[in-house]
């Protein structure tokens, strides 16, 4: 196996590891304002928004978000560093993987922006009280599951697949 071969193999899986260890950690903060709800204390409005909670977050988190768009992405980008490896994609391969830098300037700027929100919408749910903040945070619980799965479901299928169709959206490409 050749060093730059070598080389590609350990970006590839550092870059979706990095992410699976994101999303794994942020999980793991987010579990216990979802574990502190007390169900016997909710009223309708409250099953009402833990309803919509589950179903809206998760789907359009878990599935138009990362499921449709960010997991495909990711992988194609992480197959692209396998294939065209340089030092600084290996070293920082996770955030290559997200579309920071050597991207499309679209991608970069979809990426900073998206990130930017996120950064906002976290500030703002972390000032809720319960069961408001736990209600919120069962959603963003089965997207961000869904995220992880499917982002290392998606590296699998580029990594060791015999085609991969998605774009990894990098200058020339």
């Amino acid at each position: 196996m050749k060093s730059s071969s070598v080389m590609g193999w350990i970006g590839a899986v550092w870059g979706i590891s990095g992410l699976c260890l994101l999303f794994g950690r942020a999980l793991g903060r987010l579990f216990p304002y979802a574990r502190e709800l007390e169900f016997g204390a909710f009223s309708a409005i409250h099953w009402v928004a833990f309803s919509a909670s589950i179903l809206f977050i998760g789907f359009a988190e878990g599935y138009k978000g990362f499921h449709s768009k960010f997991s495909p992405r990711a992988a194609a980008r992480a197959l692209y560093l396998k294939n065209n490896p340089t030092p600084t994609r290996v070293i920082f391969a996770p955030f290559f993987c997200m579309g920071y830098f050597h991207a499309t300037k679209k991608r970069k700027i979809v990426s900073y922006v998206l990130t930017a929100v996120i950064i906002s919408l976290i500030l703002l749910v972390r000032k809720l009280e319960q069961p408001w903040r736990g209600i919120v945070d069962a959603g963003v619980l089965i997207g961000l599951g869904w995220g992880l799965l499917s982002t290392a479901l998606f590296a699998v299928k580029a990594l060791f697949g015999k085609t991969y169709s998605v774009l990894p959206e990098t200058p020339g490409v």
